[in-house]
């Protein structure tokens, strides 16, 4: 039996305990899986820098999963623009069932390994494409059949599972394994299991957009400022980078369509936004490059 079935020793009277208790035995549970993730870091880096020559060649992230692993495949990929201004087409994501499976469960959507190599296989994908590939058992039949195909078309595979020594992990050219163990409730992946998952989607995207010049020091300065929060993020982000008061950050940030770090390079440099986004570009978008230039 896979370790995410297996019943979990410790809780076998689940049900008779006291909600505090219960609530208590649910979220101490939850501790596994950062120590999951945590074993797993030397695995996420590999990936991470393995990413990197491929997605700033012009790549795409193409996260692929069934039921929960799907779903959180998705919402990390759709988080990427505000946060990072990545392209909206440069991550996409694929779901066992179709967009209708993010609302209602597809009954054997999962179980069609045909249908996975298809989806991908109708993305294109390419030598410099990167494919995440998200199932907690490790060998759900669908994310099996993109995994394969993503790989005959000479992508960059990388598999998370929360099962050791299945194939999800093993058949990827980078194998991520978190093993979370068994859950508070049996078999219910969208426990820890799910929680490990979104870390590590978290970490591996979060440290790629890092290497690619998204992040000055540990500043969010590529966000697309496309509500009023992140308008008001952007103008305190252009302030804390920079030195310069409200005024002279908003101001700045008006004459380059709120690009924080064209902002910045150009209050530091003292120089027109026209000529920090040419710094800009000249050091591949790189804030702390663009000023020592």
């Amino acid at each position: 039996m896979l370790n995410t079935e297996t019943p979990h020793s410790a809780h076998a009277e689940l049900d008779r305990y006291p909600t505090r208790e219960l609530v208590h035995a649910l979220v101490d549970d939850q501790y596994a899986a950062v120590h999951a993730v945590r074993a797993a870091a030397d695995a996420l880096a590999a990936a991470v820098e393995a990413a990197v020559p491929r997605i700033d060649a012009g790549g795409r992230l193409i996260y692929v999963g069934a039921g929960t692993s799907g779903r959180l495949g998705l919402l990390d990929s759709v988080e990427l623009y505000p946060t990072f201004s990545w392209p909206q087409g440069r991550a996409l994501a694929l779901l066992a069932g179709g967009e209708r499976a993010l609302f209602v469960a597809v009954e054997g959507a999962e179980d069609n390994l045909e249908q996975g190599g298809r989806d991908l296989a109708g993305v294109q994908p390419g030598p410099h494409d990167v494919v995440l590939c998200v199932a907690a058992s490790g060998a759900t039949p669908y994310v099996l059949g993109a995994l394969r195909a993503a790989r005959a078309a000479g992508a960059l595979t990388v598999g998370f599972a929360n099962n050791p020594g299945t194939p999800v992990a093993a058949e990827a050219e980078h194998g991520v394994v978190l093993d979370t163990g068994s859950e508070v409730i049996s078999g219910s992946t969208r426990l820890k299991a799910g929680t490990a998952q979104k870390i590590a989607l978290n970490t591996f995207s979060s440290a790629l957009m890092v290497r690619l010049n998204k992040v000055y020091g540990n500043l969010m300065v590529d966000l697309k400022a496309t509500n009023a929060k992140l308008v008001r993020r952007a103008v305190a982000l252009t302030m804390l980078a920079s030195g310069a008061d409200e005024a002279a950050a908003r101001a700045t940030l008006e004459q380059c369509a709120f690009q924080v770090k064209t902002a910045i390079v150009a209050l530091m440099r003292q120089t027109t936004v026209e000529q920090a986004a040419r710094l800009l570009d000249q050091a591949r978008g790189s804030v702390r490059q663009a000023l020592a230039a």
